[in-house]
């Protein structure tokens, strides 16, 4: 904690922003990654924040990740009978993980962090 609370309200805001990166980090990586089943498919990530008091002044509130969760989004099933990890119908699933949508958010965190 330093002598001007300002510096700790940014620094909240930081680390919040770096925990949302590493987040759209890991959902682009595993885009376009695929599984022989439903329940072993990527789950892209979304971090959730909440406000917290800083250096006990109620005036000044910076901002914690209380937790990172994971899609409930269904997977999509892709037909690719000659895919290694297709099941016995022929389809793969992968994550239900929008490129654009991650890459904005990418953007959003870089020019508010």
């Amino acid at each position: 904690m330093s002598n001007l609370p300002i510096f700790d309200v940014a620094g909240s805001a930081m680390t919040a922003q770096s925990v949302r990166l590493s987040t759209v980090a890991s959902n682009l990586a595993n885009a376009d990654s695929v599984a022989g089943t439903p329940d072993a498919v990527y789950r892209a990530k979304q971090p959730v924040f909440s406000a917290e008091p800083v250096a006990g002044d109620p005036s000044l509130a910076g901002v914690q990740v209380t937790q990172v969760t994971e899609s409930t989004a269904a997977p999509l099933k892709r037909y690719e009978p000659g895919h290694p990890l297709a099941d016995a119908q022929g389809y793969v699933y992968a994550p239900d993980v929008d490129p654009v949508a991650q890459m904005v958010d990418m953007i959003s965190t870089v020019s508010t962090g």
